[in-house]
């Protein structure tokens, strides 16, 4: 059966989190004088932000933990690293991070192309992600890639995120769409491709870090453009 439905994950697939990330970090920083009241330099506590963070992510993944849990210790965390241990700065880094994330809309190099081009081949763009729902829909709306998608779906809403069978299964609901007839393509090994394959779709791996996963028959890419080769 040909494919129809096209699931995309959203944060460092599409919409560059990474890099928006970084940007707004950095405007918080600077605003609080960091670097003069506690002579940490920017660089090396983004380094660090960005290896906690990646792994608070993967635990919420794994369901060790909830994401009260990651909103309490991502900055905690990381300037306790440098010997600054202050609850109020880091939930002022935390509740400012969610909404001035928003002033930046990045995307990931070759993201508007490949969906006009997908949309003009009469696929139903979908999204799945693992992120928080009140920021998923607006950063669609804000980086002006909403009108693409048929349906969205953020981990949130199910209470279970990527790789559990149970998000794919309410989002090809929500979709009307069948297995056979879907294909997902995203960035994180874990939640994207071992889900996907668990789950009974069709998959392509974003590998941006050029991982080179070994796989028989694995379609991956490592530019959105390359999408061409496959839909």
């Amino acid at each position: 059966m040909k494919i129809q439905h096209i699931f995309f994950d959203l944060d460092n697939t599409l919409w560059d989190h990474r890099k928006n990330a970084y940007l707004t970090i950095k405007t918080l920083f600077e605003a609080q004088e960091i670097t003069l009241k506690y002579n940490i330099d920017f660089e090396e506590f983004h380094a660090v932000y960005h290896e906690i963070n990646e792994k608070l992510w993967e635990d919420i993944r794994d369901g060790l933990i909830g994401k009260e849990y990651l909103r309490e210790h991502r900055f905690y965390d990381t300037f306790k690293h440098f010997g600054v241990e202050n609850k109020e700065l880091s939930m002022y880094f935390e509740e400012h991070f969610l909404d001035k994330i928003l002033n930046h809309n990045e995307l990931v190099e070759g993201a508007e192309y490949i969906l006009e081009y997908l949309k003009s081949k009469h696929y139903t763009l979908h999204i799945i992600s693992n992120g928080f729902k009140e920021v998923t829909e607006r950063k669609c709306i804000l980086s002006g890639i909403a009108h693409y998608f048929h349906t969205i779906t953020s981990a949130d809403s199910v209470g279970v995120r990527k790789p559990n069978p149970e998000i794919f299964e309410y989002s090809l609901g929500l979709s009307n769409a069948k297995k056979e007839e879907s294909i997902l393509i995203g960035d994180d090994w874990i939640a994207d491709v071992v889900g996907s394959q668990n789950f009974g779709i069709d998959v392509i791996f974003f590998d941006v870090y050029r991982e080179n996963k070994q796989e028989e028959g694995l379609k991956a890419i490592t530019h959105l453009l390359q999408i061409k080769e496959y839909l």
